[in-house]
């Protein structure tokens, strides 16, 4: 349940949000891993398995849906030369073909870009669209007129009357590295016309080029798909009212004749040996190429033979994807240093010998905690292996040093910034410092959080800026901030600072002395309290310092009275909704650091936050209790947590019993299917817009 929860995560952050968190390589650990256990246990394959599924529902958009008439599907993957004989095997062994029967197959490059359909009706094109789930993608017609590769209509007598060409829309890398420059010269220039101080931190770039064709393509407006240098190059057909050729090779020649590009390496091969030449040959030349590819496809090239194998649950019979493996590279290992995050988490980071791994040059390695470097057993002057997959996080996957004799790594017990005891909580693998808000580190990444957007959201106060003014001093605790009016003369004589940026930082700061307390509390970045359970908390007891006042009296555990005393008010904590021993623990421990109660105090006495009053209005939902489940499109999960507390609902996090309404959001799950056994009623995000809407 586990695997099939993270690769369902993967795949929507990876088709539908175009923002994958691992390599290719993982995924496809990942679903390896998924076909082996149901292998082992077909009994327990679910209906919604990974193994079932195609690309990744089509979410909220502005696009219109498309629904496929053939459907779209996607391919087995395979990851060894035994792997591909084993895939010939097969095919001889459903088609009952002779031992001397040859096997004829096409190969061709593998592009990493975005699946696309063109639909063309008598030579012109009338419609185009993304893969979406396989049944139903996105229309991105307007979009693809601007991609010069696509052309609107097809040349040559031999058109048939519908014909759709599938491909992929790709960006060259070359491309793909020029946009995100012009995204951070687009970002500087508008922060110069607003007089506003520019911060590179803040500026959304792609992270591959993938993303970026992907990005581009899906565009509401085509004038900005317009700007985007993409390319295309088709591989296939779907709905066809008459299939020009007997053979994959001759129907994709005869593509290629209508004025649209195919693979410049896609050949035929007669034999394993001959597919296996073929892999080899475009993997070792796969550093030289403009654009990037994750393996080779072959497909069976005869179309009757491809009719006779059909399809498994999602992928071809007839088709196979011989994914290249993530490219390593060996290196030394000069030294570990530790980092320290606004948690205090000590993070231990690799400094390594220059060496390029997949196209870039890579100099730092995270090696994530002590568990992973003892795992590893790395030490300075290992020479280990680095391991990069695409555009992601190069890691060290082994160390060929490990058996040399040498001292092993000793990670540290105290805080390298400000030398506090630095511990790991029970059931915990990270080690993290007990300083708090004294630890440097944690004070610039601290103050970070607070002026975020969640928390107090002081505009022009980015993290280059907090970072130049700790440097010199200015700003040592949250408090700081609203004493920054007095160094006017200070900021503006510092390069890149003009009378208006000032004077909207200062303004900014000013907007926020009587900030909301929820969002004060969530900005002080006490452990486990989050912007929902700082909510939570404020809602009950209204103003800070009674908060803090209940939160010290649960933590005293001295004499009979006091005893009973820290029980009651550890009871009213722990009775909220939400709130349990961990939190109250944790906003114990804040308190009783005498450091924290004095940056405490020293905030409030610049800041006056008003009582924490949730207004409600009269709603269809006032007094119910309200589940939010799935991706919500138009708004985040807090957000939506917070109508609900205006419309005089109660936000809760599973499905129960008492759960008037569930918001099933793309991606619903285990909570949706639950509300359908209670029989609990459940509405889209528009129909909650509605509600919200009609309530004022």
């Amino acid at each position: 349940m586990r695997l099939a929860k993270a690769i369902a995560h993967h795949n929507r952050l990876y088709h539908a949000e175009d923002a994958p968190e691992i390599s290719d390589a993982e995924y496809d650990a990942l679903m390896r891993r998924n076909a082996e256990l149901e292998a082992a246990f077909p009994h327990l394959i679910r209906p919604d398995s990974p193994s079932q599924a195609v690309g990744h529902e089509v979410a909220a958009s502005p696009l219109g849906k498309v629904t496929h008439e053939v459907r779209m599907m996607s391919l087995d993957n395979a990851f060894s030369d035994e792997e591909v004989a084993e895939f010939i095997a097969r095919i001889r062994r459903f088609l009952s073909l002779a031992a001397d029967e040859p096997v004829v197959m096409t190969a061709e490059d593998k592009i990493d870009g975005l699946s696309c359909s063109l639909r063309y009706e008598n030579g012109k094109l009338v419609r185009a669209a993304t893969r979406g789930d396989g049944q139903v993608g996105e229309d991105v017609t307007p979009n693809v007129a601007h991609i010069a590769d696509i052309v609107q209509e097809l040349r040559g007598d031999d058109v048939p009357e519908v014909f759709e060409v599938r491909g992929e829309v790709y960006m060259e890398k070359a491309a793909f590295h020029a946009l995100n420059a012009h995204l951070m010269d687009e970002a500087r220039a508008q922060a110069e016309a607003k007089g506003e101080a520019f911060d590179d931190s803040k500026v959304r770039q792609f992270a591959n080029p993938r993303n970026a064709a992907a990005g581009s393509l899906r565009q509401k407006d085509a004038s900005v798909t317009a700007k985007r240098p993409l390319r295309f190059w088709a591989h296939g057909w779907g709905a066809a009212s008459h299939v020009p050729g007997e053979t994959q090779h001759e129907v994709i020649r005869r593509i290629e004749s209508w004025g649209l590009p195919v693979s410049p390496q896609f050949r035929q091969c007669g034999s394993v040996e001959e597919m296996l030449e073929a892999y080899r040959a475009i993997r070792d030349g796969r550093p030289g190429l403009p654009f990037e590819i994750d393996g080779v496809v072959y497909k069976v090239d005869r179309l009757d033979w491809q009719q006779r194998l059909g399809f498994v649950a999602k992928a071809p019979r007839w088709a196979l994807a011989h994914k290249f493996p993530a490219e390593q590279a060996e290196t030394v290992l000069e030294s570990i240093d530790i980092q320290v995050g606004r948690t205090g988490k000590l993070t231990p980071v690799g400094r390594l010998k220059p060496v390029l791994v997949g196209g870039v040059t890579v100099t730092n390695v995270t090696l994530h905690n002590r568990d992973e470097i003892a795992r590893l057993g790395v030490r300075p002057g290992d020479r280990v292996v680095l391991q990069r997959a695409g555009d992601v996080i190069p890691q060290v996957v082994n160390n060929l040093s490990r058996e040399e004799e040498r001292p092993a790594f000793v990670f540290p017990d105290h805080c390298p910034e400000c030398h506090s005891e630095a511990v790991a909580e029970e059931g915990e693998v990270d080690v993290r410092c007990t300083g708090g808000l004294i630890c440097p580190a944690q004070r610039t990444e601290r103050l970070k959080h607070f002026v975020s957007r969640a928390a107090l959201d002081i505009e022009g106060l980015g993290e280059k800026t907090i970072d130049e003014f700790f440097a010199k001093g200015w700003l040592e605790s949250p408090a700081d901030i609203f004493r920054l009016k007095a160094r006017k003369d200070e900021i503006l004589a510092l390069e890149g600072w003009k009378d208006k940026s000032v004077e909207n930082l200062l303004s900014a700061v000013e907007s926020k002395r009587a900030p909301d307390a929820a969002r004060l509390l969530f900005g002080l970045g006490i452990r486990h309290v989050g912007a929902v359970t700082a909510r939570d908390l404020m809602k009950r007891f209204e103003t800070l310092p009674a908060l803090r006042q209940i939160a010290e009296l649960a933590h005293q555990k001295h004499g009979e009275e006091e005893a009973k005393a820290a029980s009651d008010a550890y009871a009213e904590l722990i009775s909220i909704d939400g709130i349990g021993p961990v939190v109250v623990e944790a906003l114990g421990d804040f308190f009783h650091e005498d450091h924290n109660k004095r940056v405490w105090d020293d905030l409030l006495s610049e800041v006056t936050p008003p009582p924490y009053v949730v207004e409600t209005k009269d709603s269809e939902v006032a007094g119910k209790t309200v589940v939010f489940t799935g991706k919500l499109e138009t708004m985040s999960r807090d957000e939506a947590k917070a109508q609900a507390e205006r419309l005089g609902a109660k936000a809760a996090g599973s499905v129960s019993p008492k759960t008037d309404l569930v918001v099933a959001g793309p991606g619903a799950g285990s909570k949706l299917k639950k509300a359908a056994e209670l029989g609990i009623a459940v509405i889209d995000e528009a129909a909650w817009a509605e509600i919200v809407k009609a309530a004022g």
